[in-house]
């Protein structure tokens, strides 16, 4: 069973000569107390193209030291992975593998670099002998385990390399600063930081191995290493600056190619069930199709279309894990304000109860979707339209006056929904007629943050007013799917004999709420639709 570790750590130069500084008394180190010696042997896997390498991650089977294992390192932050662990085995961990699907595809892993390292290693202690981190002088030896990828050099890189160098690690989830001050007193004392970032990329770079995408020849989504999965991917809006001269293709391609990224990157995450990863994935399918839709001028229908459908298909499955997170949190809000006479009957627990087991329907049904061949076609579709994207005749055309024109098209379409839903009687109608307005209304938010590198200022204030009625039409739509579900518990909350006030009294608010959003709906709209902000996006 994999287990997860924060890796944080800084790394320096260093030769057989090194002598490290005395650290007690630096920051909140008391003591330092030597650990021994390890030997330690590691076998570092990627793709024939090293395509992990391209976006910092590795994948080791390492024997010796206190942790032998398989280690998959994936990036967080400059100096921050997430250590990924699995017991040893001859072959890759399928736990491990299946974190690495979104980028491998069904490539095949292969042993690229041999690392052997005879580690002294000594412990940062406060003043109750306490690990505060561990310091470590590696004297590491580098083999080449594979031949250099589809390149000829006149001269062969060496097949083996040798180096010194130094690893800080902060101890659990100690405070950084602390790897700051030691740093500071390594370089006073003539101590360099290190010029690669791991020890496999130097490796690589000694032996000969270098990446695809380090010569232009990336077998990632666009020919380059994706970024980190940090905090916001796919969620950002805009995919990058825009240049001066910017065609519309180089806008509309580079917002999709963000999207695929974070599609990418976040799959990861969202097989390690951390926090909002589902979330910020379905946002970032939901924008690729999204952009597919408006600019039809920019991108073939005929291609896309078909994309479009199976990433609608994403984002159901998604939705299935996400939609019950968000709606178990507005009951469970709910529930908490009313007052503790008025919850009659185990309504905690019949919630509680609710919530587990569709949680455990929608994880496996989604693993299970992000381990099938539909998904795996999907990302290999994403890859080839990226590499020959269907570009139709007004892709070079000059940005501004093209995603002008589809922002204002969306914008019509959303112009029309609303006007039909503000007329449309209460009740089912109304609330069917507002939810196709939400729709439109994210959809001419997506075309305008997809547009912000081409129009700037105008296409971001624009974006902001549209969202605040999205955001109002989909609290109203949180409503309706909440009171269906209150409607259900207190059924089976009468059919158990329980009673079904809590419930009730719970529906009433929910109604009162969404007659709350209705009746501010036109005031939020009007302030969106002011024909200056359509006007200032106009070139």
């Amino acid at each position: 069973m994999a287990d997860t570790v924060r890796e944080i750590e800084r790394k320096y130069e260093a030769d057989k000569t090194t002598q490290l500084p005395d650290l007690a008394g630096v920051d909140a180190i008391a003591t330092v107390a030597e650990a021994g010696t390890e030997d330690l042997d590691a076998v570092y896997y990627d793709t024939p193209g090293l395509c992990l390498a391209a976006e910092g991650i590795t994948l080791r089977r390492r024997t010796g030291g206190k942790d032998a294992g398989w280690h998959l390192k994936l990036p967080v932050a400059p100096g921050v992975r997430d250590e990924v662990r699995a017991p040893l085995s001859d072959t890759p961990p399928p736990e491990l593998t299946a974190l690495l699907r979104s980028r491998l595809l069904d490539r095949e892993l292969v042993p690229v670099v041999r690392l052997r390292t005879h580690r002294t290693v000594q412990v940062l202690q406060d003043a109750k002998g306490a690990p505060l981190a561990e310091i470590a002088v590696d004297a590491v030896r580098a083999r080449r385990a594979a031949a250099p990828a589809g390149r000829k050099k006149a001269k062969p890189a060496p097949a083996k390399a040798r180096w010194h160098e130094i690893e800080v690690e902060l101890a659990g989830d100690g405070d950084p600063g602390l790897l700051d001050a030691v740093g500071r007193k390594l370089t006073a004392a003539g101590v360099r930081p290190a010029s690669a970032a791991s020890k496999l990329a130097r490796a690589l770079a000694e032996t000969g191995l270098r990446h695809e995408a380090s010569a232009g020849h990336g077998d990632g989504p666009d020919g380059r290493p994706a970024e980190g999965a940090t905090k916001g991917s796919g969620n950002g809006g805009a995919a990058g600056s825009g240049k001066r001269g910017d065609t519309a293709g180089d806008v509309v391609l580079r917002y999709a190619r963000e999207q695929v990224r974070a599609i990418i990157e976040l799959d990861p995450a969202v097989r390690r069930d951390l926090p909002d990863s589902v979330h910020r994935m379905r946002v970032a399918t939901r924008r690729l199709r999204s952009a597919f839709r408006s600019y039809t001028k920019v991108l073939d229908r005929g291609v896309t279309l078909p994309i479009g459908t199976e990433l609608k298909w994403l984002a159901a499955e998604l939705g299935v894990e996400r939609d019950r997170e968000v709606l178990t949190e507005r009951l469970r809000s709910g529930l908490a304000g009313v007052p503790r006479e008025l919850r009659l009957g185990p309504v905690d627990a019949r919630l509680r109860i609710w919530s587990e087991r569709r949680r455990a329907g929608a994880r496996g049904q989604l693993l299970a979707v992000l381990d099938g061949p539909r998904y795996l076609s999907l990302l290999k579709t994403l890859h080839a339209l990226l590499e020959a994207p269907p570009l139709r005749p007004a892709a070079a055309r000059p940005a501004p006056e093209v995603v002008a024109k589809a922002v204002l098209k969306d914008y019509r379409r959303l112009a029309g929904r609303m006007e039909a839903a503000l007329a449309a009687p209460a009740g089912q109608q109304r609330d069917e007629a507002l939810h196709g307005a939400r729709k439109a209304a994210k959809r001419t938010r997506y075309a305008a943050e997809a547009a912000r590198p081409a129009l700037g200022r105008p296409a971001k204030k624009f974006a902001r007013r549209i969202k605040r009625v999205q955001q109002l039409l989909g609290d109203h739509q949180d409503s309706v799917v909440a009171r269906a579900t209150l409607r259900e518990l207190a059924t089976q909350a009468q059919q158990a004999g329980e009673g079904g006030f809590t419930f009730g009294l719970l529906h009433g608010r929910e109604e009162a709420l969404a007659a709350d959003r209705e009746r501010r709906l036109p005031r939020v709209w009007k302030k969106a639709a002011r024909r200056r902000y359509r006007t200032a996006l106009r070139p």
